[in-house]
């Protein structure tokens, strides 16, 4: 029997055939943003958390993106691009530049920004990563440090955790842990993809009641399955849960003792949480352990292109007699521009301070709010990217979908884009370009949303 839709728990964000969603829909009346709508359902295949499409997009400027009817939202989502925000002059002008100069390069020749790149990755990463792999997406890095641990190791199983996201190609989600992009017609994914349950501050998998007790019960099972076969070519996990969920201290010291002890390397899929989002420039920063491989993408191309990266440690370099990528835009002299300056763009601006003092201030604010209504679970986050846990009260922490997605909804109305994560979690990534009182605006909405009931 094959799954349906509505059998799936969509724990990645809202799926498009809600109650709430029939009522957005309904409500669209400009006629040149449902035609186009439309047009994009009737082109497109469906799926999930994408087409059939929410509104028409007809410009992105800052932390702002416009619809064809001209109603603006600050968008918080973004897919994670919008570190800078969108159409940075900076990096529109640089983009421009190196068209005019040299626009392409074929995969087997090298070119300045390629290496350049490379380079400044190497830099800046800790430890003793630096050798580097480029792709256009980050499910493509995902499989090219999956590849790569294999050929180091000589192994093939991975042990990662459920409810993860590392993309949407048969390797990554074989890693990733979420039923939308594993279930039913997926099909058999990769052998030897092991999961375990991740930490959790509210309804552990492990029969815990607070963060540091179920990190403590989650690093011993990784090391417990680590050690119950012995041949895990790595381990892969997001140092800091996107949902956004960070970890209890010294949890991964722990993790990364077990894998240096059962030879298991660890890959840290950094796609929407590095470049200064958590207010460090690499997140794993925070937690003052270095992964064997660091996984980069979705903001590296500035919000306008798409590329992404590994970062791996520099004996690791043992792949050279096979392909592990050879991916077409492998060294595109655009793209890789694209992601100098948009690194140089948060170096050069403080941008990865800008968060640490933004993001207190924000999780402060919504603390301060959380202590005085009953619907509020929990705030939780690093730096500038943070969430908000609906429940229905606070005796048993029960998530209340429902109440999230009226406010989702209720957020959009009022001119704010997010996400919900895990059914229940309103997940906040502002552009780190935000001012305070932009994100003062942001918060009042987010606040009257939920209050709204």
């Amino acid at each position: 029997m094959s799954a349906t839709a509505s059998a799936l728990v969509h724990t990645e964000g809202e799926a498009n055939t809600s109650v709430a969603r029939g009522i957005w829909n309904a409500r669209v009346s400009d006629e040149r943003t449902t035609s186009l709508v439309t047009r994009d359902a009737d082109a497109f295949l469906h799926q999930s958390l994408s087409s059939p499409c929410l509104t028409a997009i007809a410009k992105a400027e800052g932390i702002w993106i416009e619809d064809t009817a001209g109603r603006r939202y600050m968008d918080f989502h973004g897919n994670s691009v919008h570190h800078i925000g969108y159409g940075h002059p900076r990096l529109k002008q640089a983009i421009k530049a190196q068209i005019d100069d040299l626009c392409f390069a074929p995969r087997r020749f090298t070119c300045e920004p390629a290496v350049e790149l490379a380079e400044t990755l190497g830099r800046l990463a800790p430890g003793d990563l630096g050798k580097v792999l480029f792709t256009t997406g980050g499910s493509d890095a995902i499989e090219v440090a999956l590849r790569l641990a294999r050929a180091a190791t000589g192994r093939f199983k991975t042990l990662s955790f459920w409810d993860a996201f590392h993309g949407a190609g048969f390797g990554a989600s074989s890693v990733g842990g979420e039923a939308t992009f594993r279930s039913g017609i997926a099909g058999p994914l990769l052998p030897g993809a092991e999961h375990v349950a991740p930490w959790a501050n509210r309804h552990c998998a492990y029969g815990q009641d607070t963060l540091e007790a179920s990190a403590r019960a989650c690093a011993s099972m990784v090391s417990y399955v680590l050690a119950r076969e012995g041949d895990f070519a790595a381990l892969v996990a997001e140092p800091m849960r996107a949902t956004p969920n960070p970890p209890a201290p010294g949890f991964w010291k722990q993790v990364r003792e077990a894998c240096d002890r059962h030879g298991t390397l660890l890959i840290f899929d950094e796609i929407p949480t590095g470049l200064g989002k958590t207010g460090r420039f690499f997140a794993c920063e925070h937690d003052d352990v270095v992964p064997d491989i660091l996984v980069l993408g979705k903001a590296l191309g500035g919000g306008i292109l798409p590329i992404a990266g590994v970062v791996a440690r520099r004996d690791l370099d043992v792949a050279g007699d096979y392909a592990i990528g050879h991916y077409t835009h492998e060294k595109n002299p655009v793209t890789t521009r694209a992601a100098l300056t948009t690194i140089s763009i948060i170096i050069e601006e403080g941008l990865a301070e800008r968060a640490v003092e933004l993001g207190a201030y924000a999780m402060e604010r919504l603390s301060a709010f959380g202590e005085r209504c009953e619907a509020i679970g929990d705030v939780r986050g690093r730096g500038l990217l943070f969430g908000v846990e609906i429940v229905r009260d606070r005796a048993d922490f029960a998530p209340d979908n429902a109440l999230a997605e009226r406010a989702y909804y209720r957020c959009l109305e009022a001119g704010l884009s997010l996400k919900i994560s895990g059914g229940n979690v309103m997940t906040l990534s502002p552009p780190l370009v935000i001012t305070r009182q932009e994100l003062d605006r942001a918060l009042t909405i987010v606040e009257q949303s939920i209050l709204a009931g």
